[in-house]
């Protein structure tokens, strides 16, 4: 396996983490025992960065994880970092009712983080999303505190904007900022990017296969289901859709004549942004994440990259990346 440093100041990850969202939530059901494989073979595949958030199935996904590792070898249960996001307030109806930053608030979501995984320590604690009632030093330094009575090994932030991102920096060492990254989603080039960069933090990139719309395996006639929130958003609806896969299939030219799969080409162009970059891969089955670690096989030169983003350049893809009420909570987008 592949590793790359988690910015500056942060643990040295393998060069592609397992996004384990899709495997409680949002994404229609799932197979808990094929999820629990899944994170079992990237544990032995040298996967070592796991992701989750509190809220992912109100804290199914914790537990999920943890039962994962209290069932792997010693030795890969050890390799495993734990990346936590928390700040996420829902109703027992599953409702989103928008995300908690107070220090008070942090040290509680903490406290049954710790216990749900089962661990001692979370590898990075990030706010999902940042709260706009709270300022972001507050909410950083509260996990700064986590660190320093050893709860917490290193501080991130999600879907923060480039100010904030100084801001957080200047309060705390940050190691990285999760944001959506992909050939769909090229947002963070123009502020976003260059600042972390400046700064020493490194980028965990989800999306990278824009909720699978660019995997190669998604059709315009596939039926989501209700509780699958591709079904509301944008991207995936009437023309936009149709617009999209089009892209897709102009990509999947590209992979053709590589031979490999247009997931694999999808993820190998993020990895080949920086290795400052890793790619989250949300994959809920083995056969799913055997694709996704092909990529480290795949290396794209000069001529391949310079054709991918001809097939789908910059700001091509048709809708926003989530419906307007989510969009509203995006301090990156600000």
């Amino acid at each position: 396996m592949q590793t790359r440093p988690l910015g500056t100041t942060g643990p040295q990850v393998s060069a592609l983490g397992l996004g384990c969202m899709g495997m409680s939530a949002l994404y229609g059901e799932a197979d808990r025992a094929e999820s629990v494989a899944t994170i079992h073979a990237a544990l032995e595949a040298g996967v070592t960065l796991l992701d989750t958030g509190d809220f992912y199935g109100m804290g199914h996904n914790e537990m999920l994880i943890g039962e994962a590792l209290r069932s792997a070898p010693a030795a890969r249960r050890e390799q495993a970092l734990t990346s936590v996001k928390f700040g996420a307030l829902r109703g027992p109806d599953g409702q989103w009712a928008g995300y908690d930053g107070r220090p008070a608030a942090v040290r509680n979501f903490a406290a049954y983080s710790l216990q749900r995984l089962g661990v001692d320590h979370i590898d990075v604690y990030r706010i999902a999303r940042v709260d706009p009632e709270v300022p972001i030093e507050e909410t950083v330094g509260a996990i700064a505190e986590l660190v320093e009575k050893g709860y917490v090994r290193h501080i991130g932030l999600s879907e923060a904007g480039a100010e904030t991102i100084r801001r957080a920096a200047a309060t705390a060492p940050i190691v990285d900022l999760q944001i959506e990254y992909s050939l769909s989603s090229r947002g963070i080039e123009d502020r976003i990017l260059p600042t972390t960069r400046e700064l020493g933090i490194g980028i965990t990139a989800y999306g990278v296969l824009s909720r699978g719309l660019i995997s190669g395996h998604f059709t315009a006639d596939r039926q989501l289901a209700a509780n699958d929130f591709r079904a509301h958003s944008p991207r995936f609806q009437g023309e936009n859709l149709r617009h999209n896969l089009g892209l897709v299939e102009a990509l999947r030219k590209i992979a053709e004549q590589k031979g490999v799969s247009v997931a694999q080409i999808a993820i190998a162009w993020v990895l080949s942004r920086g290795d400052d970059i890793v790619p989250l891969i949300g994959a809920r089955r083995r056969d799913r994440l055997t694709e996704a670690l092909g990529v480290l096989d795949v290396t794209l030169d000069a001529a391949d990259l310079a054709a991918v983003e001809d097939a789908v350049p910059a700001g091509s893809a048709a809708g926003d990346r989530y419906a307007a009420a989510q969009m509203a909570h995006l301090d990156s987008e600000r």
